[in-house]
């Protein structure tokens, strides 16, 4: 498996920092068949118009932002257009004082296509949008460029596009600033398309500076956020994308907030993008939350002490136990089996040797005996995650990287890598006891 050295330095240096890399995922995904399945089967129903809602629920560091970055990387390649935004104190669905707003800001700051994953593709959509009209008369007419009945041809296309977006709300607006940036790049207005690109951030702080600068008398709020994000998942499929997934990391800021009535603010509003999206007022969009199982589950603070959203999302009384249910709106994360980490382990003892330029020689027998002095710890069946796994695993190659005579065997059995004690070694045994090479 040959890696460039700068994504092999990526994904070492993020998951020693205890971070998803950006990039690189592919090389390191492990286990998750069944979740990224799920989420491909709702890719789908996205192209085709429709629209989907999931929560990823796990303990920290089980792998939920892990997930996120595949999926997202998985909707990329199939044309789709990805937003994500981790919440934060000043980042939530509502707010009064323009948190709502900077979470719209931060998910449009990271639009992101197949040829723009890095994120910052707004303007690039938009320039792709009217060349890909332009192209696409010439073809049909057999004109050629610069001729006068092109532009024409032109204009009438993209208004009909532009049109078919009046009928949602606050369509007529989007419409208005789309025509805008239309004539800007025919006239190479840049200094136009900045403004209405700004406009469309949610930059302009009052309507008098966006009637001043644009003419329209209407500005992004923190209250209609995200019928902007409804009206961009319908552009973006008549733009020539597959529709818009929205990613939305760190539910728990919500579960954080300490007023009772702020909090059923935003649960409120996650209950609108979920009726949304079930009942068919949300086309070509998708939307997929993260959170652990406390900020979900808890009756008093999390999702479900919001009785509407709690009835529409606990579990049946089928889907429980090693039986999931992987269409229901909650997906939660199963561990990552001994096999799973096993092949993990592999795969990043190579990316390590190949971004330090040595040979890898840890046996398959001694990347086992570590996974074993993982989880022999105290409570590490029940607590510990793939994330501190994987962290211990790259110190344990960086050690050996820079002792090249020390032995791997007494560094795991060294007081920082010690089996469980005595008493517990039976009970380790027999939890092993088919992982055996």
């Amino acid at each position: 498996m040959k890696i460039p050295k700068r994504i092999a330095s990526v994904i070492i240096n993020s998951l020693k920092g205890g971070v998803v890399p950006r990039i690189g995922l592919p090389y390191i995904t492990v286990g998750r068949e069944t979740e990224i399945d799920a989420f491909l089967h709702d890719i789908g129903i996205i192209e085709d118009g429709g629209a989907s809602f999931r929560f990823i629920v796990g303990k920290y560091g089980s792998g939920k932002s892990f997930l996120l970055q595949t999926i997202r990387n998985y909707a990329m390649d199939k044309n789709l257009v990805v937003a994500d935004a981790d919440l934060s104190p000043e980042r939530r669905l509502q707010g009064t004082r323009g948190q709502g707003l900077s979470t719209y800001k931060e998910l449009i700051r990271n639009l992101s296509t197949k040829t723009r994953p890095e994120g910052g593709a707004l303007t690039l959509i938009l320039d792709r949008w009217i060349s890909g009209v332009q192209t696409e008369v010439l073809n049909e007419n057999n004109l050629s460029f610069g001729d006068s009945r092109a532009e024409a041809l032109t204009e009438k296309k993209i208004r009909e596009v532009i049109s078919s977006l009046n009928e949602l709300v606050h369509g007529f607006d989007f419409a208005r600033l789309l025509t805008l940036y239309y004539r800007a790049y025919l006239s190479a207005d840049d200094d136009m398309k900045a403004k209405v690109v700004k406009w469309f951030r949610g930059e302009y702080s009052t309507k008098s500076e966006a009637k001043e600068q644009l003419g329209v008398n209407i500005i992004i709020t923190d209250d209609d956020w995200y019928e902007y994000i409804k009206l961009f998942a319908v552009f973006l499929k008549k733009a020539g994308y597959g529709g818009l997934l929205i990613l939305i990391d760190e539910l728990v800021n919500i579960y954080k907030i300490p007023n009772s009535i702020t909090r059923q603010y935003n649960y409120e509003k996650i209950l609108t993008m979920y009726n949304d999206t079930l009942q068919g007022r949300a086309q070509y969009l998708g939307i997929i939350m993260s959170g652990t199982p406390q900020c979900i589950e808890d009756t008093r603070r999390g999702v479900y002490s919001y009785e509407a959203l709690r009835s529409r999302l606990a579990e049946g009384r089928f889907g429980r136990g090693e039986i999931r249910d992987m269409l229901a709106p909650v997906i939660k994360l199963a561990p990552l089996t001994y096999e799973e980490l096993l092949v993990l382990t592999e795969k990043l003892a190579d990316i390590h040797a190949q971004l330090f330029g040595y040979e890898q020689t840890l046996t398959e027998k001694q990347l086992v005996s570590f996974i074993k002095i993982e989880f022999s710890r105290i409570g590490a069946d029940t607590s510990i995650t793939p994330r501190e796994v994987i962290r211990d695993f790259i110190e344990l190659l960086d050690i050996i990287y820079q002792n090249p005579d020390a032995d791997p065997e007494k560094l795991m059995s060294s007081g920082g890598f010690s089996f469980a004690k005595p008493e517990e070694k039976g009970e380790v045994t027999e939890q092993f006891a088919e992982f055996e090479i």
